[in-house]
């Protein structure tokens, strides 16, 4: 039997990207022994001064249409819900009273950007807890062990150098984004891809911020 490679997924629910990750991650035998690790995008991009692509008004749309291109061109369902973005850390922290399990991954996904259920609204959230077999929803996801878990995966997934949603971390390599999982596989294939000469001098190249027009 061959041994898997142990990877973790970081990832937030509101990513449409990250959703379509977890999709082929599930479907596809990559060989890997998966960890999904939930964390807090806005955290992330906070910590590294960064936005995300839905808060530049031209180039929301642009990613709404390559997620459902990805989506059909994948044969994965995906279906926007009527609000994008919306506040996930109530998702987030029902992951992590549910231990992110595999099944409550799937079930949290598959409500957002399959049913295009409202997670935002308690009652909601409420029924979806209660169909992965979690009581006192809001108690739960509300008590402090759940929250400190929460920031606790957001604050090493930084240390780790994770800076944004879907990130798979194989060893000390990161791959970040779902058009990422060729890399992923040529790695596995042959882990010395980004031992070459010319990958490592990726590494080294000088930091040139350009200069703004009449300066």
């Amino acid at each position: 039997m061959r041994t898997k490679t142990p990877a973790d997924f970081y990832f937030d629910p509101v990513s449409p990207f990250a959703f379509l990750m977890w999709k082929r991650l599930r479907e596809d035998d990559l060989g890997l022994e998966i960890r999904p690790v939930p964390v807090l995008l806005g955290a992330l991009l906070n910590h590294w001064g960064l936005i995300g692509p839905a808060e530049v008004p031209p180039k929301r749309v642009q990613t709404y249409r390559m997620c459902q291109w990805l989506a059909d061109r994948n044969g994965i369902a995906l279906r926007f819900p009527d609000t994008h973005p919306f506040r996930s850390v109530e998702a987030l922290r029902l992951l992590i009273a549910l231990d992110a399990r595999t099944d409550a991954v799937d079930a949290v996904f598959g409500a957002v950007f399959a049913q295009g259920r409202d997670l935002t609204d308690g009652a909601e959230l409420e029924r979806l807890g209660g169909e992965l077999g979690l009581s006192d929803v809001q108690d739960r996801i509300a008590s402090a062990d759940v929250k400190h878990g929460l920031r606790a995966n957001t604050e090493a997934a930084i240390a780790r150098g994770v800076f944004g949603v879907p990130t798979l971390a194989i060893g000390e390599d990161l791959f970040w984004g779902f058009d990422t999982l060729d890399m992923v596989r040529d790695y596995l294939a042959d882990p010395r891809l980004f031992q070459t000469a010319e990958m490592q001098r990726l590494g080294t190249l000088d930091y040139g911020v350009p200069r703004r027009a009449g300066s």
